[in-house]
């Protein structure tokens, strides 16, 4: 396997789903800004979404792969018939949940957004839209248990275009309302749960050749799959820690007024990188690294663990400066327009760079996390991520009052720094990696390279300070052309320095 090659394969189309999902974000900022209508529809988008990136961005994979993996070594027909079970289990499984989660829904609100109860009318609209948009979540999980079984085989592409089919859809439903002049929201909702049946479709197309699922009442739960689901549960809390710190976020800005849009539009701007320098990496290393797990291959073992840290270092502590340093002037340049107003900028802009800080932690996190799963461990991580979210909670909860919504991301940062921390120890505890001297010669080298791209990019900004203004029409030009200079500069200085070149993280 080539890691920077299927990690490629993977970010393109990653990168093609977030960046539509920015213009579909911008659309939403421009119709809706961070008003009464936008806070309904973030926590109604919120719901089903937390669930399918607890669910889907490498949750089912790390429970489901080294399992999979495992039967595929020894047999194709006892593979496929360990798949079924599990698939027919998990279509029952989530029809159920989604059909409770219905009846019960403003319960299920008043958890999410507990804030609401203060406005009926608020609290009524985000009902509503939530019950429209929950079918989502069992749409877009079944698609995921295919996307696993597509990455299983190392076929990335299908799974990361995916995502795309939502973001093309919601443009066209925001462009649809405004033509047809009906309810912005109300049509966003219906066109989420229509995206997730289509991926679910176009991911059922593409698995036949691999996998042909067979609907089925009859279902054996033998004791592999006791094992699976015993992996599963804790799974979905460990791999998916950063989503539920900020659901968590959610939970307690919901009693500020525009808090939960400031949270929104910031986790909006820094998930792309995280969707390539952790997901990205984490998603196309577990398969192999399973495999080698499972052969006892300690040395290539070494190896992938190492240069996946580096891939994810790489991407993520460049990216983490350059939002700290330009937070206001992406969010202005992004969002700043319509009914996103100058407050909304600069509420957003706070929040994005404190989120920043904690970039390259969550996309540690991933790789981390993966250390532990491809040895089909999945209690350890379960417990540090226990212990993760529950310091998150008591910041955020002990310092709302003083501090507003701003306590939300530096609370997420805090506790996904000391996550790492935990991690690492528990690692280094059972020798579940080493850092060669590839990596200890690359690592300084790289922070430089980040040092003299950031003051780059600072003296950018500097330059081009006037042209960030508010009411400026051309400040997204400006951003682009500082953005891409700053990049280019980054990828020179790496190279020239040896910080980083692609050639050397080549697995064969």
């Amino acid at each position: 396997m080539n890691l920077i090659a299927s990690t490629s394969t993977f970010s393109f189309f990653t990168l093609i789903s977030r960046i539509l999902g920015y213009v579909r974000d911008i659309l939403i900022a421009i119709f809706l800004g961070t008003s009464f209508f936008a806070d309904a529809f973030f926590v109604a988008f919120r719901l089903p979404n937390t669930f399918r990136r607890l669910f889907a961005e490498g949750t089912f994979n790390a429970a489901f792969i080294p399992s999979y993996a495992s039967e595929l070594a020894q047999n194709k027909e006892q593979a496929d018939h360990f798949a079924r079970n599990i698939f027919n289990l998990l279509f029952i499984i989530l029809l159920f949940f989604v059909l409770v989660a219905e009846i019960f829904m403003p319960q299920l609100v008043y958890l999410i957004a507990p804030g609401f109860y203060k406005d009926p009318q608020k609290l009524e609209l985000a009902v509503d839209l939530s019950r429209i948009t929950f079918p989502f979540l069992f749409f877009v999980c079944l698609a995921s248990f295919f996307a696993a079984i597509l990455n299983s085989y190392n076929k990335f592409a299908v799974a990361a275009a995916a995502p795309i089919i939502l973001n093309v859809i919601l443009i066209g439903s925001l462009f649809l309302s405004q033509r047809l002049n009906i309810s912005d929201v109300t049509t966003l909702s219906y066109a989420v749960s229509f995206a997730g049946l289509l991926q679910l479709l176009i991911l059922l197309f593409f698995v036949r050749k691999n996998f042909k699922p067979i609907l089925t009442l009859k279902i054996k739960i033998d004791e592999k799959i006791k094992f699976f689901f015993r992996k599963l549960l804790p799974s979905i809390f460990s791999s998916g820690v950063t989503q539920i710190n900020i659901l968590v976020g959610t939970i307690i800005a919901s009693f500020q007024a525009g808090a939960v849009s400031y949270l929104y539009y910031a986790d909006r701007v820094y998930q792309i990188n995280l969707a390539v320098a952790g997901i990205a990496v984490g998603t196309v290393m577990l398969p192999e690294l399973s495999k080698y797990v499972k052969n006892n291959n300690s040395e290539q073992i070494t190896d992938l663990q190492n240069r996946a840290l580096e891939l994810c270092l790489f991407l993520s502590v460049p990216a983490a400066t350059a939002l700290v340093l330009a937070s206001e002037e992406v969010i202005t340049s992004l969002f700043g327009y319509g009914s996103f107003n100058n407050l909304s900028v600069t509420n957003t802009a706070i929040a994005l760079t404190f989120f920043a800080f904690g970039v390259p932690a969550f996309s540690i996190l991933k790789i981390f996390s993966n250390f532990f799963f491809a040895r089909n461990d999945t209690k350890t991580p379960f417990y540090l991520s226990v212990v993760s979210v529950t310091l998150n909670i008591i910041i955020s909860v002990s310092l709302f009052n003083r501090f507003g919504f701003v306590i939300i991301p530096i609370a997420t940062s805090i506790s996904s720094w000391i996550s790492v921390l935990m991690y690492y120890y528990f690692i280094k505890k059972r020798d579940l990696h080493i850092f060669d001297s590839k990596f200890i010669y690359k690592f300084p080298r790289m922070i430089l390279s980040v040092v003299v791209m950031g003051i780059i990019l600072y003296l950018l900004l500097g330059f081009f300070s006037d042209k960030f203004d508010y009411n400026e029409s051309w400040k997204s030009i400006y951003l682009f052309i500082i953005v891409i200079v700053s990049l280019i500069s980054y990828f020179l200085i790496s190279n020239f320095s040896g910080a980083f070149k692609f050639k050397d993280i080549k697995l064969k």
